[in-house]
């Protein structure tokens, strides 16, 4: 399940996890105008963690998502 928010200077995806065991906690995906933050709370060390991509990045891995194993460059 997911859900968006479009917030003033940013459009926010949240992902739940709806298995039925080893479940993850919730993914917060927040697009802003220069950079992607992609936030995951971590219950071993209670902390969350957030990994931030640039744009051309973020390109890079929506491209890639269907994209058999290998090297690729973006066609722009």
């Amino acid at each position: 399940m997911f859900s968006i928010e479009h917030d003033f200077d940013a459009t926010v995806v949240t992902l739940v996890d709806e298995g039925t065991s080893h479940l993850q906690e919730d993914v917060v995906i927040t697009s802003f105008e220069d950079c992607v933050t992609v936030v995951q709370y971590d219950p071993r060390t209670d902390r969350e963690m957030t990994v931030t991509l640039s744009i051309s990045q973020m390109q890079d891995l929506v491209a890639a998502v269907n994209q058999p194993e290998g090297v690729y460059r973006r066609g722009e």
